[in-house]
């Protein structure tokens, strides 16, 4: 109800200006209310972890951890922040974030605008947040594609203790030849890296922590197999299905609908959902998917479940519902 009055404000807004203040004002929250629990659900048990509902949320609205304790207050099972770089990046000139509200959308083309690993692990340090927290990585936009293992090597090294599984991001649309990681020799080699780091971490703290992979929509049933195959092959521990798009089909005529960058919002859910599918055959249970991409409604979220997902992740839904959605969806998705 809340949210249903301050909407039309927050829309008056530039989308990326609203969205520091809507941080901001998670921050704050996060220091003067009491803490907030997870909506009650059955726990599930995915990766080890314990979650205490199903619905989380995506990364990309906290790059920072700047308000996990805010977001906590909203019900998630699970919080996801970033994506994080090893060095501070601006990200991409502005404008770019665009809401195309005829059709639920977002589009960004922001670049992993964040302020460094380093700055996040102070800000989940100094967090009261105890549950579960995944902590996206990815590559500062000025290291070689050639390169690229060694940020990610670079970040899970800082970022392993303090997270509660880490998610590999090689398919933002808007870091130059980022999703050439995709590729089936690029990713091999990638994932074969990472593991024998994630063996050696966890020796060395004496705790497992999985890796997850985030992977796009555009992707044809063939590279969905290849992912599978390779995730398999390296007994990665999830993964997340998807990223945003780069197709523009569900958004031709609309105002900033050709803008560069990446579609997110109900225009993403029914690429987003057929690669839940082709995944949940290709993986046939080995492993669990997390769904990401176009949820606005209960509905939308038991539907990721049908398609073979065991979480559900939100981002772009929040933006036209609020944190309604995510009790909406807790209750749709509880057995």
């Amino acid at each position: 109800m809340l949210y249903d009055l301050a909407r039309p404000l927050i829309f008056s807004l530039d989308p990326e200006t609203a969205h520091d203040y809507t941080l901001r004002a998670l921050s704050l929250a996060g220091r003067i209310l009491p803490a907030g629990q997870p909506e009650p659900a059955t726990p599930i048990e995915v990766m080890g972890l314990r979650f205490p509902n199903a619905i989380g949320l995506a990364a990309g609205l906290d790059k920072n951890g700047a308000a996990i304790d805010g977001l906590s207050r909203m019900g998630f099972g699970f919080i996801e922040i970033g994506t994080i770089t090893p060095r501070p990046q601006p990200g991409n000139p502005r404008p770019r974030m665009f809401r195309l509200p005829e059709v639920q959308g977002i589009i960004n083309r922001m670049g992993f605008n964040n302020h460094g690993v380093d700055a996040l692990l102070a800000n989940v340090k100094a967090a009261k947040f105890s549950g579960i927290l995944g902590i996206n990585i990815g590559k500062n936009f000025d290291t070689a594609i050639g390169r690229a293992a060694d940020d990610y090597l670079a970040c899970l090294e800082k970022v392993y203790a303090r997270a509660s599984y880490v998610t590999v991001n090689i398919s933002s649309p808007n870091t130059q030849n980022l999703r050439q990681l995709q590729g089936e020799s690029e990713l091999d080699d990638l994932l074969g890296q990472l593991k024998r780091a994630q063996t050696r971490l966890a020796e060395r703290h004496g705790r497992y922590v999985p890796l997850t992979l985030k992977i796009a929509p555009d992707l044809d049933q063939a590279q969905v197999i290849n992912i599978a195959d390779a995730l398999r092959r390296h007994h990665i521990d999830g993964v997340i299905a998807t990223n945003t798009t780069i197709a523009r089909d569900k958004v031709q005529g609309i105002r900033h609908g050709n803008e560069l960058g990446g579609l997110s919002g109900a225009p993403v859910y029914e690429a987003s959902t057929q690669v839940v599918r082709q995944l949940a055959t290709a993986l046939g249970g080995e492993l669990p998917i997390i769904a990401a991409g176009g949820v606005l409604d209960g509905a939308g979220a038991r539907a990721k479940l049908e398609a073979g997902a065991r979480l559900v992740q939100l981002y772009s839904g929040l933006i036209y519902r609020g944190p309604a959605l995510v009790r909406e969806c807790v209750r749709a998705t509880t057995a």
